[in-house]
Formats: structure tokens, sequence, C-alpha cells
């Protein structure tokens, strides 16, 4: 099957060659016809150019009927094309000496057919194609002349009978060294360029296959690769930067490529000053949301793509995905500052707590033994109201310094987020101009958990959530299975959003709170995830809301 597929594309061009034979020599005989037929109505009514008439109109049919039935072998037959444009030469060879003996002309015009002849076989044929019809032009004329000159058959009033011997030998001799010289240069255009066919094919599949071997490389480079135009569209996008990403080369194919890395006018600029001057491209971070809605953090670097020209035509960026890395060093840090609060930690309990626990058995002392003086009643309460409060800050410290084993037990996910938000529904944080909506499947959706502690998280989580919408808002938590055998837990509210300087210090100890809290609560809820070897990630714009995604393991038994 792919051997009669590269013979039927290598012969592709010689029957394309061959249409126009066939549609030349149909037009060239339409010409001649043509001439004729206006040579005959200028001239005199004499039988002469009756017969060169009627013989222009025969000599037409015959082509006319020559091209048909060469069209037609051409479109239906199995014959070889080589055996084809032989049989057409052949029969236009046959054509042109009978045109010639017509009227037995020594200088017929019509002689100059036959070094047409010769020039198509030699683009058909080949050498030997050319130089064989070239004898075979030189013995017809040769024939057609003699025959006239020594009468073997009628002249129709021409001057071939008239002329000397002499005469008829130089003229015979003349017009086939004249096809000995246009076969010999017709087999030598031929030679070239069945060379030169040989070559630009030997070329084509060069460049096939370094065409090959480049997106080979490409695709087997396991950095994300992007190349892009001057106006920074996206041209190519490897497969590395699919799994990388998650987007499809097809989705991308003319999009912006800030699209992956935000503005990079600057970056750019300062990329090709660098490559200009020989110097180690700089190293860029940008965050990059995959097709799923995960925050991803890339690593990247821009270099110019130079065309074979040398001109500039484009940029090729090569990127990594950072996210690991940066999570990994974000772990050390916070794991770093734990083990320094988790150091202080049993000093705070001893130094603090038991002294407060004495100030506020004391306070409850003399309020007991008060005379009932509204004022002094008033500090008292808030001197327990405080003390409680700060008891309380405590509580949250030492179980984010010490935090209690966790224990994992096969769960049904759906049963400690309906319990957390039937609470929150009755909370007095729960106002009048919330809604809270709830999306979880059907089937359940298990996983090696710790109960309490997702609880503690999705309260954390929902009550942040509330916080942030003083005025009122939506939150909703949808629960899907996820790929890779993870489990997706989604809270999205409509609040009053982060800046992205927020949502880098989201997650550490005693960071900014608007929600009136110790600044605990999040670093615990981060805590309880990674212990559950699951991954949280935090998307959020000021105005637009906020979206917290939990993965968790799925429990596939």
């Amino acid at each position: 099957m792919r051997e009669e597929q590269a013979q039927a594309t290598a012969a592709a061009p010689l029957r394309r060659k061959m249409w126009w034979l066939i549609a030349g020599r149909f037009a060239l005989a339409v010409a001649l016809f043509a001439l004729s037929l206006k040579f005959a109505r200028s001239g005199t009514a004499s039988a002469a150019s009756f017969d060169s008439l009627g013989s222009a109109l025969i000599f037409g049919l015959a082509v006319l009927l020559l091209s048909a039935l060469s069209a037609a072998a051409l479109r239906f037959s199995r014959v070889p094309l080589q055996w084809q444009a032989g049989a057409q030469i052949f029969c236009d060879v046959l054509l042109v000496t009978w045109l010639t003996s017509l009227r037995g002309d020594l200088h017929s015009p019509y002689v100059a057919l036959y070094i047409v002849i010769i020039s198509a076989a030699g683009i058909f044929l080949g050498v030997r194609g050319a130089l064989v019809t070239s004898v075979g032009c030189a013995v017809c004329y040769t024939f057609v002349v003699c025959a006239g000159a020594f009468g073997w058959f009628h002249a129709g009033g021409g001057d071939v009978a008239a002329a000397s011997v002499p005469e008829v030998i130089g003229n015979v001799g003349l017009h086939d060294i004249a096809f000995f010289v246009v076969g010999l240069l017709a087999s030598r255009l031929a030679e070239r360029q069945a060379h030169s066919e040989v070559q630009l094919i030997e070329a084509k599949h060069a460049l096939a296959d370094l065409r090959a071997l480049h997106e080979r490389i490409v695709e087997s480079i396991r950095s994300g690769l992007v190349t892009t135009d001057l106006d920074g569209l996206i041209y190519t996008f490897n497969n590395a930067a699919e799994e990388i990403t998650g987007h499809t080369a097809e989705a991308l194919r003319g999009q912006d490529v800030s699209i992956l890395f935000g503005a990079l006018a600057p970056k750019v600029e300062e990329s090709l000053r660098a490559a200009e001057a020989g110097a180690t491209s700089p190293r860029y971070e940008a965050d990059c949301l995959t097709a799923d809605g995960l925050r991803l953090r890339l690593g990247y670097s821009i270099f110019p793509l130079f065309g074979e020209t040398g001109a500039r035509t484009g940029l090729v960026i090569t990127f990594q995905d950072l996210t690991q890395v940066r999570a990994l060093e974000e772990t050390s840090r916070r794991q770093d500052r734990l083990a320094a609060v988790g150091r202080v930690a049993a000093g705070i309990a001893h130094e603090i707590r038991n002294p407060l626990a004495a100030m506020r058995g004391s306070i409850q002392v003399l309020r007991s033994e008060m005379n009932g003086d509204p004022g002094q009643a008033e500090l008292m309460e808030i001197v327990l109201r405080e003390s409680d409060r700060l008891n309380h800050i405590i509580t949250d410290f030492l179980t984010y310094a010490r935090p209690r084993p966790v224990s994992l037990a096969d769960t049904d996910l759906r049963e400690p987020l309906r319990e957390t938000f039937t609470l929150l529904r009755h909370s007095p944080e729960t106002r009048d101009g919330h809604a809270i909506e709830e999306d979880y499947p059907d089937a359940p959706v298990r996983a090696q958990a710790d109960a309490a502690g997702l609880r503690q998280v999705f309260w954390n989580l929902a009550r942040n959530a509330l916080s942030a919408m003083p005025a009122g808002g939506r939150l909703r938590v949808e629960l899907r299975p996820s790929n890779h055998g993870r489990v997706r837990i989604t809270f999205n509210d409509t609040g009053a959003g982060m800046s992205p300087e927020q949502v880098e210090r989201l997650f550490e100890p005693f960071s900014s709170s608007t929600t009136g809290g110790t600044g605990l609560g999040l670093s615990i809820v981060y805590q309880i995830i990674r212990d559950h070897g699951g991954t949280i990630n935090v998307s959020s714009r000021e105005g637009h809301g906020t979206t917290i995604i939990i993965e968790l393991p799925e429990n596939l038994k």
C-alpha cells in the first residue's frame, strides 16, 4: 500500500506535464487551422487553396482525435506514463510528417514542428528518448523530401520536384543536422532536469527529516517551551508545556503569551539586551492558572527567535513548574518558625497561663465582694472578658505549636461538610444577607481523614468567608472527585477579596486578619491539610471574592 502511494506521488508531476502536453498540442492544432483558414480566405479560390484548407481541417481533426485518446488513456488506462508519452510523441512525428508531405515544399514551415516534438521528447522521455526522436524526425523528413524529389508520390504543387539534387541534399543535410543538434541539446537539458529533480527530492526529504528531528527534539524537552511571533502571539506549545499547564496547543495557538506569564514587555527588553551583550538570560517567575483553575508558580527565561536571514522573528520562552519547589521552601520556612514557636510554647504555658488563671480567680472573688457599684462591675467584666480572650489566644497558640496527632480513618467527606454547614446556618455570624450553597455528589466521596480536624478546617474557612461579606453575599462549597486519585473541596465566596500580598501571607501565623481572631486559624488549617497529605490553593482578587481549593488523597478501597 505504501509502495503504491509512493509511486503515485512520484508520478504526479509527470502526469501534470502530460496534461499540459495534450493541451498544448490541441492549442497548436487550432492555431494552425486558423492560419490556414485565414490564408485560404485571403488568396484566390484555387484548387490548391481548397486543398490546403481541407488538409488543415483533416490535420486538426486528427490532432483532436489524438488529444481525446491521449486524455482518455491518461485518465483511465493503467499503461505506464512513459509508454503513453512515447506513443504520443510517435503519433506527433507521424502527423507532422504527413503535414509536411502534403505540399511537397522544400522549405515547408511545418518542419519547425519537428523541433518542438524533439524538445517535448527530452522533457517526457529523457536523454535516450530525445536522441531517438531526433533520429526518427531526421529519417521521416529525409524520406518525405527524397520522395517528393524523385517523384515517389504526388507533391501537391510544392517546389521539391523542381529543385536540383545538390539543393535537395544540402537542405536535407542541414535539417537533419539541426534535428540532431536539437536532440543533443534536449537530451542534455533532460539530463540536467532529471538531476535537478533528484536533488530537489533529496532536498525535500532532507528538509522533512530535519523538520521531524527538530519537532522530536522540541517534544522531547522536559521543560515547557513556547514560541511566539513578533506580536507575542503563541505559535508552538510543546508536550511538556501542555502537561505542566493543562492547556492544549490548539487552544492556545494564536493567543497572547501574557495569558501564561502576564505582562512581558519590560522583561522581553531586558532579555534581548542580555542576549545582545552575550550575558546569561535573566530568570523570572510568574503565577499561571491551569486549565482546571489551579495556580502554578512558573520559572521562565526569554530568548530571541531568529529566522534564516538572521532577523528576529519572535521569542522562545522556556519554563518549569516551580510550584512544588516553592511549596517545599515555604513549608521549610513554616517548619522553622513552628520549631521556634515550639521551643517557647512550654515557657509561655507556665509563664502566662498560670498567672492568668490566678488573676482571673482573684477578679472573680473581688467581684463577689463588691457593693454593687455599676462602674466597678463593668470594669470587672472587661477584665474577665479580656482574660478569656487572652486564654483563647494562648490555647490557639499551643494548638498550632504542638498540634495533636492526626487520627486517620475511612471518612465520607460529605458528613463533616454537612455537619459544619448545619452549625454555620444557626451561627450568629450568618446574617440575613448571606446565602449558603452546598453541592455534593450523590455517591459517597471517601478519604482517609481525621473528621474532627477537617471540621475545624471547614469551620475556619467558612467563618472567614462570612467575615469577608459583612454586607451579605454568597458562600458556595463544592465536593468533587478530581484527577489522579484526589478529592477536591472548593470554597467560593463573593466577598471583598484579597491583594496578592495578603494571599502570599495568608497561612502565616499572626498574619494580619480582619476577622477579629488570633491570626492562627488559617495557619492551623494549613497544618491540618498538610498532615492529611493534601494541598490548599487560594485564588483571590480585591473586590471579586476568594476561591480556596483543597485537594486530599482519595480512598480508593
